[in-house]
């Protein structure tokens, strides 16, 4: 389908999405979450694609969050809805059975960093900004900050980033374990592609899980956790791909791993 807001691609087999409103600073509005879950049925339906990356168009922002201009004109029960909307991208972000990259490559405040921590993981540039600035509007994060931050940083720090409205850096973001790593914006790209190739050269089943186990299990009791991870470990063995990782190893020669699930 034509998209309007995003950019879609497949590079191999690498999806990309790119939030494209650079003059509103790729902020989020329904319509870009509408053409989100689109792109993700295509991305559904391609069994040939192994990971997503999330990044914004231009050089200015990654997402600068939700779009103000459209959200200060909804009453209460559109304004609930939107966030219902935004959660349920990022429950659907978190199934989808592959790893998501969050590219980030300038600003990612409010509804940006919410959408980024939805992913697997973060990589961003040097001159990143990440944070929760709702308060500074009179109203809080309404797309999991105050839930997903505090599992990803500890509930001090989200309490503080999303009372004070505080921004960060990317450096400062690393410390405090929200990002993964951090790149010169001009080298940022090239690794995100580089470890998206790695992960798209592994099995599609076994990579698929990990994220059931790390996203299901966490909270969960240690052996409930454990009990998941053995059932994973266990379809993992008997699908083909991991029959093809441990014949190749047996055989010493690189495994050739189909992406199939069963």
């Amino acid at each position: 389908m034509a998209y309007e807001n995003i950019i879609f691609e497949i590079q191999e087999n690498v999806a990309i999405i790119k939030f494209n409103r650079p003059k509103a600073l790729n902020a989020i509005s329904i319509d870009v979450v509408r053409e989100i879950h689109k792109a993700l049925d295509e991305v559904e339906g391609n069994k040939s694609i192994r990971v997503l990356i999330l990044t914004g168009e231009g050089d200015k922002a990654f997402v600068a969050g939700a779009d103000i201009s459209l959200m200060v004109n909804f009453d209460t029960l559109q304004l609930r809805q939107f966030s219902l909307d935004l959660h349920e991208l990022g429950f659907r972000m978190e199934a989808l059975p592959i790893p998501i990259i969050a590219c980030v490559n300038g600003f990612a405040l409010g509804g940006g960093t919410e959408i980024a921590i939805a992913s697997d993981f973060i990589y961003a540039s040097e001159d990143a900004k990440f944070g929760q600035p709702e308060i500074n509007l009179g109203i809080i994060p309404g797309f999991g900050g105050t839930q997903r931050l505090p599992r990803l940083v500890g509930k001090g720090i989200a309490k503080e980033l999303c009372m004070t409205g505080a921004l960060i850096s990317a450096r400062e973001a690393k410390e405090i374990g929200l990002v993964n790593k951090v790149f010169p914006a001009d080298k940022l790209w090239e690794e995100t592609m580089k470890t998206a190739k790695v992960l798209a050269s592994k099995g599609r089943f076994s990579l698929m899980a990990v994220k059931r186990c790390v996203d299901g299990g966490y909270n969960l009791d240690l052996r409930s956790a454990c009990a998941l991870e053995t059932d994973q470990f266990g379809l993992c063995m008997a699908s083909p791909d991991g029959k093809e990782g441990m014949s190749a190893f047996l055989e010493k020669r690189k495994p050739e791993f189909k992406g199939e699930l069963s």
